[in-house]
């Protein structure tokens, strides 16, 4: 075993197994895009690009289910989609889901036909990280420049709103407000009056309040948007007055009031509004125009950037040492006053077993297995910040609700699963809901953490002894220098109760002893 001072080997992709093409699918409220880009000398160069207008907030009804209509409209874009993936390996793709599946309560058979679709696994993100991918995507194409960037980007189902310096964000807010959203609630048969654009302006000034001293005070010196709406508006404003650069306040109220004086949808006289734009564009002049008024805009230049590309930096910082997970795992380490020595140390034991069971568990394969697990160890204990009894609970209330950047919901719950099963009674509940491959493997690496922590209960600093594994296909066999067993009948009962533990869960484990 290694030294228990030792810290846990880095998964760091080499730069020759870094794949040099990635690709990013967003599954947005509105529009569903996809990004193929090649990374070369630091740089991305997009290679092809995907958009087709999938409305998938107007899909999402009341009960929480999504309309089978809209369903196959997204699932036969995925397919397309899928189609020019089908070459890209695992790693070197990532598809996210936004406010729609956010909402969406159920959806598990939806994305099981989307993930086939496509052919890569979907990760649903919260408000703020999908806030801070698009503030990733905006910063890395604007031209570098001193001073606070304000960021603003109108999603189909929610609205983004970001203030950062450099590449780092300084706030991130997501707001329960789209285009899609607002247009069907206040312009859904394509009626646009003074009074609902009024009442429509009202429900975003609602949802802006809460936030608008808090931003003013931070302040800013340059402001942009992002995303298709934004970028609408702003050729819609070009069309209305061709000498505009950029979206400022003037422009902005003479578009409301050209949108106000069309009204219907099917009557906007804006070349720059596409039909299939049509529909959403009234509650997305809403939305900004409130974005002014509310945070006193003067002007705004229009980004190149978006979300997807903050997924394609987002996956080259995870092939190096800029991987964002490990920045969150460290700070929640510092917040909640992890021992980190035991922290590394059962790491490093859990690692250890994991390299010997991977074959016979078939967790080779598994991507990521190393990384889940080692943070899996690295934030076992968050919980006895808050109380030593049920501490293991705690945690895994921590990590499944706590804002993680860079950690899609998906694994915050993987996470949440490994650090509540990892001490007493081993429960079952929820792994089944899991993303594949996870809904299986997750048990094998609650197993692993279970017996590296129960091995370091003395939080001794000296290292293990040689341990011998084995294991089959549900169970696991550990064999002890003698001498040393016989010096730890601590470690003896605790094994003897881990035995129990896991035959309840369906898995052997053999426990013996052999002579120096």
């Amino acid at each position: 075993m290694r030294s228990a001072a030792s810290r846990a080997p880095r998964t760091v992709q080499s730069a020759r197994n870094r794949p040099d093409v990635l690709a990013a699918v967003d599954l947005g409220s509105n529009s569903f895009h996809m990004v193929v880009a090649r990374y070369s000398h630091g740089q991305l160069v997009i290679i092809d690009r995907l958009r087709e207008m999938v409305r998938l907030a107007s899909g999402v009804e009341e009960n929480g289910e999504i309309d089978r209509a809209v369903a196959e409209r997204a699932i036969t874009c995925l397919q397309r989609f899928g189609q020019r993936l089908r070459a890209m390996r695992a790693g070197s793709v990532r598809a996210v889901g936004t406010s729609a599946l956010r909402l969406a309560h159920r959806k598990q058979s939806f994305l099981a036909r989307a993930r086939e679709a496509l052919g890569h696994p979907i990760e649903i993100i919260s408000g703020r990280e999908e806030a801070r991918l698009i503030y990733a995507g905006v910063a890395t194409t604007l031209p570098r420049e001193p001073g606070r960037r304000l960021i603003v980007d109108i999603g189909g189902g929610s609205t983004e709103l970001i203030i950062g310096e450099g590449l780092r964000p300084l706030e991130l807010e997501s707001l329960r407000v789209g285009c899609v959203v607002v247009s069907e609630r206040y312009f859904e048969d394509g009626k646009i009056s003074a009074k609902r654009m009024a009442a429509a302006r009202l429900a975003a000034r609602l949802q802006l309040a809460p936030l608008r001293n808090a931003f003013r005070r931070r302040g800013w010196q340059h402001c942009a948007g992002s995303s298709g709406t934004v970028r609408a508006i702003g050729e819609a404003i070009r069309e209305l007055n061709p000498r505009a650069t950029r979206i400022t306040a003037g422009g902005l109220k003479h578009l409301v009031d050209t949108v106000v004086s069309a009204g219907h949808t099917r009557s906007l006289g804006l070349a720059a509004v596409t039909d299939d734009r049509r529909p959403v564009f009234p509650g997305g002049v809403a939305i900004l125009a409130e974005v002014f008024a509310a945070l006193g805009l003067k002007e705004m230049r229009i980004a190149d950037g978006a979300l997807r590309e903050g997924l394609l930096y987002d996956m080259i910082g995870r092939n190096t040492a800029e991987d964002a997970r490990e920045r969150t795992v460290r700070s929640m380490q510092l917040r909640y006053h992890v021992d980190q020595a035991q922290a590394e140390r059962v790491a490093a034991t859990a690692l250890k077993f994991l390299a010997g069971v991977a074959p016979a568990w078939k967790l080779r394969a598994t991507p990521e297995a190393q990384l889940v697990l080692r943070w899996a160890a690295q934030l076992h204990e968050i919980g006895l910040d808050v109380a030593h009894s049920g501490y293991h609970r705690h945690g895994a209330y921590l990590l499944e609700n706590a804002d993680m950047p860079g950690f899609s919901r998906g694994e915050q719950r993987l996470l949440a699963r490994l650090v509540g099963a990892h001490r007493r009674k081993l429960l079952r509940e929820g792994l089944g809901e899991l993303i594949p491959p996870w809904d299986r493997a997750a048990l094998y690496l609650i197993v692993l953490l279970r017996l590296a922590v129960l091995l370091h209960r003395g939080r001794e600093r000296g290292a293990l002894p040689p341990i011998k594994l084995s294991a089959g296909a549900r169970s696991l066999q550990l064999t002890f220098p003698s001498r040393w067993f016989a010096a730890h009948p601590l470690t003896q009962t605790d094994l003897r109760q881990e035995v129990e533990y896991l035959r309840a869960a369906g898995l052997r484990l053999r426990v013996g002893r052999r002579r120096r």
